[in-house]
């Protein structure tokens, strides 16, 4: 959900400015590479309704846009830094970069970098003489490309959330920017794409800004113009600090996914939004107010809405802490704003399930009558009295109002009041009730609750009038009958 809210607001900030919004699978570490993870993303943005005008699965003018497929149009970018003496190649292996590591721990010193002191001790270009340099290529030697952060300076730049974001370069290590697998890293490959994609914002989350002093570099080596850079607050767990993390969602019992998601390697399952009953307005309108906040105390925004009122500056700069609960407050209040033709249709597989099987203009009446009490379509289908007469009425009310020989012959009188009617409505029912109130010098309480338990079993939900006009005048005539039968 993360990943979704910095889609939603790029998207927004977009829309809004009249640019495009893209799409680009920067899948540069080979290592991390997740099997469906692509088609997850692609079918996630859909179902939210944020799809871009460009990318991977849209195409473009930039295309590709995947950045394994771009490969080989990176390596003259960090040849080029090279050349200028911003970057250098570095010859150390692995394992003897892990040896210096310990070595280092042992010495107290467990944050050693590779960086302007260090490098000077290393095998690297800058140390070894350049025939070796020249030779070591020729042959086909592995190497990475490093950048050459200097020494001394410091590292400004404007965030749009933040302010002043202000770095020293003797805090900063020498990035590798080119491995020797040929591939980039990801810090080379994003600038390079950003420059020629001609991207003017990058909204991102925090936990990239240590990146962007790198960054801001690399557009000063190549003397290119940067974009303008926005991080955005981290969305904190519900209970406590901290970043929120699947383990949280597991633990309390809300997904952290816009979809059901199955790791390919452990087969684990996590519980997505949309299989969880969330609908997809509801769940953006939650992540749009999870860091941003409007002029005025509004909560319920559409899409259009979302793009006419949003602005960068009016995201905080503090971490947000994710409500579950009032994520469900926000799927009911859009539930309620869906047409009952459009609930129905998320409402009939819940009945299949149950075995159930109505018209969809039956249950669109239903949803109707229950969408005030429901917070996920699935809970429409909790009024089982419209599907089933009841088996069993609730004790606890039969104790409370069913009178022995009277209420059975107040039930029986009732329904031949019913019985009578010639149009079957909720209001022709609640005119005909206030007559034989009337007649009968009764109060209310008299006769409604027990009209209710006689066709739901239970005293709570919609007006008994309501529900009586939806099941029809034949089966609310035969319930009373069953209730009166089976109470005495």
């Amino acid at each position: 959900m993360g990943g979704v809210r910095t889609a939603l607001y790029n998207y927004l900030f977009a829309k809004k400015h009249g640019g495009d919004f893209l799409l680009r699978i920067e899948d540069t570490d080979q290592t991390r590479f997740v099997p469906g993870a692509e088609a997850y993303i692609l079918e996630s943005l859909r179902w939210c309704g944020i799809e871009p005008n460009e990318g991977v699965g849209y195409g473009g003018d930039c295309a590709p846009y995947r950045q394994s497929e771009r490969k080989e149009m990176y390596r003259p970018y960090a040849e080029q830094l090279v050349h200028r003496g911003w970057a250098y190649y570095a010859f150390d292996t692995p394992e003897e970069l892990d040896y210096i590591r310990q070595q280092a721990e042992k010495a107290k010193m467990p944050n050693w970098q590779y960086n302007a002191i260090s490098r000077m001790t290393l095998k690297n270009s800058l140390t070894l003489p350049a025939d070796d340099v020249a030779e070591r290529l020729r042959a086909g030697e592995p190497y990475v490309i490093r950048f050459r952060m200097p020494r001394n300076e410091e590292v400004r730049f404007h965030d749009i959330i933040r302010g002043w974001v202000v770095f020293s370069t003797n805090e900063l290590d020498d990035k590798v920017l080119f491995k020797s697998d040929g591939m980039p890293t990801y810090h080379l490959a994003n600038v390079v794409d950003d420059h020629t994609m001609d991207i003017s914002h990058v909204i991102r989350g925090e936990e990239w800004l240590p990146s962007a002093p790198l960054h801001v570099m690399l557009y000063k080596a190549f003397e290119w113009t940067a974009p303008e850079f926005a991080h955005l607050p981290l969305i904190l767990k519900p209970d406590g600090n901290g970043k929120l993390s699947k383990r949280d969602g597991d633990r309390l019992g809300f997904p952290v996914f816009p979809l059901e998601w199955t790791d390919p390697e452990t087969g684990s399952v996590s519980s997505g939004y949309r299989e969880m009953g969330y609908l997809p307005e509801a769940f953006l309108n939650m992540l749009l107010l999870l860091g941003w906040a409007p002029s005025d105390n509004r909560e319920i925004f559409s899409l259009e809405e979302m793009i006419g009122a949003f602005s960068i500056e009016r995201i905080g700069k503090s971490g947000s802490k994710f409500d579950p609960e009032k994520t469900k407050w926000f799927n009911h209040q859009y539930l309620k704003k869906t047409p009952p033709p459009q609930l129905a249709t998320l409402l009939i597989p819940y009945l299949h399930e149950k075995g159930w099987h109505v018209e969809q203009d039956y249950a669109a009446r239903v949803c109707a009558l229950m969408v005030e009490r429901a917070t996920f379509a699935r809970d429409l289908a909790d009024g089982t009295y419209f599907f089933e007469a009841p088996a069993h009425y609730d004790q606890e009310a039969v104790a409370k109002k069913w009178k022995q020989g009277a209420s059975g012959a107040l039930m029986a009188e009732w329904s031949g009041r019913l019985q009578a009617l010639t149009t079957f409505t909720a209001a022709e029912i609640d005119d005909t009730l206030k007559k034989f109130l009337s007649e009968k010098n009764l109060g209310m309480g008299a006769v409604m609750p027990l009209f209710r338990l006689m066709i739901t079993g239970v005293l709570t939900g919609p007006g008994a009038a309501q529900v009586a006009e939806v099941i029809g005048k034949e089966e609310s005539l035969s319930r009373i009958a069953a209730g009166v039968s089976a109470l005495g």
